[in-house]
């Protein structure tokens, strides 16, 4: 498993979870004023997403799961043979659907779903990276 990949990609997401959190305010009516600030939360939240993806493409390929369809289906493939367990699954899923939220809807995001997703959902990276990090322990 290319675990030197994995780890660099992880600390990317870490240092950009970091921006987040430093930068993100306590309401949602400081955040609406943030101006580039607030676009930058916005894509480092998507290239934190991405860079999961990444992780979770390169685990299926190295334990030549098979080729998947597209993401979703790759999250199923690694749930389906049980590298990942079914919280990850749908933290990655929920995490997936928000990245195309962002990345689709530019412009036009809903600023307090946005932001409360981001709230209620920064966590969750942890939980993903606690996952990933087990998995390359494993293999």
């Amino acid at each position: 498993m290319r675990k030197d990949i994995i780890k660099n990609k992880i600390k990317e997401i870490q240092e950009s979870l970091e921006l987040i959190k430093n930068n993100l305010p306590d309401s949602f009516d400081k955040f609406q004023n943030l101006g580039i600030i607030k676009d930058g939360i916005y894509k480092r939240m998507e290239f934190s997403i991405e860079n999961l993806i990444d992780i979770f493409y390169i685990i299926n390929s190295d334990l030549d799961i098979g080729i998947p369809e597209d993401d979703s289906s790759m999250i199923d493939n690694l749930y389906s043979k049980n590298i990942i367990n079914i919280n990850t699954r749908n933290l990655m899923k929920n995490m997936k659907g928000f990245r195309n939220l962002l990345v689709h809807r530019y412009g036009k995001i809903d600023d307090k779903l946005a932001y409360m997703f981001i709230e209620e959902n920064i966590n969750d990276f942890h939980s993903i990276i606690k996952c990933i990090e087990n998995i390359m322990k494993k293999y």
